[in-house]
């Protein structure tokens, strides 16, 4: 991965992992689901975050060397994760 995309990668993994662990501690101790429920919406918002830091980084690297090669077979590879990624983005 390519700055800045890494750093913010790190720190919205970090900020989930945080939160994670708050989320496990909410439910050994038997806290309100909702209260629940919205610290997993809390996590899920972050690592939604992290992943487009990702995915512009591989888009940054992958990508425009894919791009610039003009190996074909390079290019569909790259097109296809882009086609996967936004599908899974629409769930």
């Amino acid at each position: 991965m390519i700055e800045p995309y890494k750093a913010k990668a790190e720190l919205g993994t970090k900020k989930a992992l945080g939160q994670l662990k708050k989320v496990l501690e909410m439910i050994e101790k038997g806290e309100y689901c909702m209260d629940i429920l919205q610290q997993i919406r809390a996590v899920n918002g972050l690592l939604s975050g992290t992943a487009v830091h990702v995915l512009n980084s591989h888009l940054h690297t992958c990508g425009e060397r894919a791009f610039q090669s003009n190996n074909k077979k390079d290019q569909e590879k790259i097109i296809d994760e882009l086609l996967l990624a936004f599908r899974a983005a629409q769930k």
